[in-house]
């Protein structure tokens, strides 16, 4: 099958249409830029749809909170390996992003008074870690909902172009390393494009679907990791992925952590609420690394409840009716809809299920990806820039704070906007495209289509959810960790033989899904190998092996680990670099142990 290649050019070409791609489309849309934003999905299913709990920003709308408390909650969340330049602009800017949002009509739920409702959540506490404070912006519990409807509908006004079901493919870069456009597929006609721009900006969301249990959506095929690791980028952290505590079990489905930070509680099967023996002052409300810990310490040590054992219960029945139809509705109809639990008058089975993945394409504050040049840890590439998720700035470290996700999406999606603004105003022309523009995708696509025998994209990709399960879930071993690596290795080889059954063009959903396993096999073995090497236990990453010790507390290893990983995929190697622990204008929060 022959493919003539058409070419589009554009100012900025923004991949994904999530929350940080439409937040910083409408910074360029609004400064006259020519944008086109790129969806494998229509822009209001993207899967920041999906987040419920809230915004952190300390508007102290409830009691007294600063910048300052949500920038020591952040670093010690993220087990010190948070870089705290970057965390401090995003607190600093925290409030900034939500009154904006409410400027452009975003509905939140109000106080009496008329401000901004607020609640409380995992790790955010007031007075650097006295008790629990009111920080994360709601809107019932349906916030990505309200937030990705009002970001669509302000793009809509400001005339963003936007490309629903494409998938872009390949970055192209020219001899220089410079980024001077993507590579996409139509699906609609199956026919290959070459888009170029002057800035291309990577919004592509996580890889959450390289495990079998996960609280993604099935379009979380981590594609803006893909691109970037076959373009030679290194991949950030990997091995840090954030387990969420209360997934419905047998589903995966997630029940925000505001129904934790609305009063629901974690009970084992002694109806205990143990969490008041692992965290004293912060009980339920921990950070997520830490709660989801500790329920699994519950169902090993034999406290799980139901008939194997193999869940413990979030009860929220004490909250009474009426709160939980007016700030919970959605948590109510996922507990009769998934786990046929009337939650206003029963206990809901959870299990830890995967969720976020802390790590990414390496970036700065102003959203441009940077790697590793001989001494030079963060030189800019040209022309490329990715926020949201499937970045890396690193603001989460080893452990993502509940509610600083959508705020990571508005403050560093702003942040790229402007600063795309700045760079093309000095650049008046597109770089000439190389002549092998897009070579690479030709011979992705070509394979598949010339491909007479192999095997079926969907059955490898199970077979690597399932190692990935089992070999880097919430608690890790050496030992296991490193089969991983061989099976993970095996599973790379198969997917170089894909075949698919059905060669068609016109919306091939099996030639999508192929091309999507490509992108998941390059997250799945970024995180198995930075996690194998880590011998340490830090945030997420928890391994059996490196338990709480004098020397070591909780397991964490500063000597040797307090470092960030970068995954190369050519040559499948490591290397590392510091982590930056000078803030911006406060004194640093210097190493310590984590305890709640």
């Amino acid at each position: 099958m022959s493919y003539s290649v058409s070419k589009r050019k554009f100012d900025v070409v923004i991949v994904g249409a999530g929350g940080s791609g439409m937040r910083a489309s409408l910074q360029l849309a609004r400064a006259g830029l020519n944008v086109a934003v790129l969806s494998k999905v229509f822009p209001t299913r993207s899967h920041t749809v999906a987040a419920q709990g809230g915004i952190g920003a300390s508007l102290g709308n409830m009691n007294d909170d600063n910048w300052h408390y949500h920038f020591y909650d952040t670093v010690k969340g993220s087990d010190w390996l948070g870089d705290q330049d970057a965390i401090e602009f995003m607190c600093r800017e925290a409030p900034k992003v939500v009154y904006d949002l409410e400027h452009m009509g975003m509905p939140f739920d109000r106080n009496p008074d008329g401000t901004i409702y607020q609640r409380p959540f995992g790790g955010h506490t007031a007075n650097y870690g006295e008790k629990a404070v009111e920080r994360a912006c709601a809107a019932a519990d349906r916030t990505g909902h309200a937030m990705l409807h009002t970001l669509y509908q302000q793009n809509v006004a400001a005339k963003t172009s936007f490309f629903v079901e494409w998938m872009a493919l390949d970055l192209i870069r020219d001899a220089e390393g410079d980024v001077v456009g993507v590579t996409a597929l139509e699906m609609e006609t199956g026919d290959i494009h070459i888009l170029e721009a002057k800035t291309t900006l990577l919004a592509t969301g996580g890889a959450g679907r390289i495990f079998a249990a996960s609280t993604n959506a099935f379009i979380n095929t981590g594609d803006g990791l893909g691109m970037a690791a076959r373009a030679g980028i290194p991949l950030e952290d990997m091995e840090f992925w954030q387990f969420h505590p209360t997934g419905v079990a047998g589903a995966g489905v997630l029940l925000t952590e505001g129904c934790r930070g609305e009063g629901a509680i974690l009970l084992n099967s002694n109806g205990e609420r143990f969490m008041e023996r692992y965290a004293p002052t912060l009980k339920d409300l921990a950070p997520r690394d830490f709660v989801s810990r500790s329920m699994d310490q519950e169902i090993k040590e034999g406290r799980g409840c139901g008939p194997n054992k193999d869940y413990v219960l979030l009860k929220l029945d004490h909250l009474g009716a009426e709160t939980i139809h007016k700030r919970l509705p959605s948590v109510y109809e996922i507990g009769v809809n998934f786990a046929n639990v009337d939650i206003t008058k029963e206990p809901i089975p959870v299990v830890p299920t995967i969720h976020y993945q802390m790590g990414g394409i390496p970036t700065n504050v102003n959203g441009q990806v940077v790697v590793q040049n001989g001494d030079v840890h963060n030189q800019v590439v040209n022309g490329l820039y990715a926020v949201g998720e499937c970045s890396c700035v690193s603001v989460h470290g080893a452990n993502r704070l509940g509610t600083n996700s959508l705020l990571d999406l508005l403050v560093f999606g702003r942040a790229a906007g402007n600063h795309i603004v700045n760079y093309i105003k000095g650049s008046k022309e597109h770089k000439p495209l190389p002549k092998d523009a897009a070579d690479r995708t030709l011979e992705r696509v070509s394979r598949l289509d010339n491909a007479t025998s192999g095997e079926y994209a969907q059955d490898v990709a199970n077979d690597m959810r399932a190692s990935m399960q089992q070999h880097a879930g919430v608690f890790r071993t050496q030992k296991s960790m490193d089969e991983g690596v061989v099976k993970i290795a095996e599973l790379r080889e198969r997917v170089k033989t894909l075949n698919l059954k059905d060669k068609s063009k016109v919306f091939n959903t099996a030639r999508i899904e192929a091309l999507e396993v490509e992108n998941l096999i390059e997250a799945a073995q970024a995180t198995i190998v930075s996690a194998a090497a880590r011998h340490e236990s830090r945030g997420a990453h928890t391994v059996d092996d490196y338990g709480d010790t004098a020397e070591h507390p909780n397991g964490r290893n500063d000597q040797d680990w307090h470092k960030h990983t970068l995954w190369y995929s050519e040559g499948n190697r490591l290397s590392y670099k510091p982590v930056q622990m000078k803030p911006l204008t406060v004194d640093s929060v210097p190493l310590k142990v984590r305890t709640f």
